[in-house]
C-alpha cells in the first residue's frame, strides 16, 4: 500500500529571511524577503518546476502574507507574483505599502 502524500507545509525560516512550502517533507518553493522597520519587502518567489501548476505558489503566498499580518508587519510586494496576488486579494489592501523608489534602493543595499 503507499503512503497518502501528506498536505503542503508553509514555514518561515527567520535565518534565510524566506517562507518555504514543502511538500512530503521536500521544499517546492520558497518566497524571499527583507525586514525593513515594520515592514517584510517580499522580492523573489520561486517555485521549483517539479512542482508547477499545483498551486504551490498562491498558497506559499497566501500564507506568508497572513504571517505577516498576525506579526503586525506591513507587506512590500517587490516581487512581481507577490505584486500581482495582492493586486487580486484586496483582504491584504489594509497592511501593503508600495514597492517606492526608496524601498528599491534600501533592498538593492542590503542584498548587496
Amino acid at each position: 500500500m503507499s503512503e497518502t502524500p501528506t498536505a503542503p507545509v508553509v514555514e518561515r525560516v527567520d535565518a534565510r529571511h524566506r517562507y518555504e512550502i514543502l511538500v512530503d517533507g521536500k521544499r517546492a518553493g520558497v518566497a524571499a524577503y527583507r525586514d525593513r522597520g515594520a515592514q517584510r519587502v517580499f522580492f523573489h518567489t520561486e517555485v521549483d518546476d517539479a512542482f508547477a501548476g499545483q498551486g504551490l505558489g498562491a498558497q506559499l503566498v497566501q500564507q506568508a502574507l497572513e504571517d505577516v499580518r498576525e506579526s503586525g508587519k506591513r507587506i512590500v510586494p517587490v516581487c512581481p507574483y507577490v505584486a500581482k496576488f495582492v493586486q487580486r486579494h484586496a483582504e491584504f489592501a489594509d497592511i501593503t505599502d508600495p514597492a517606492t523608489p526608496d524601498v528599491l534602493r534600501w533592498l538593492e543595499a542590503e542584498l548587496g
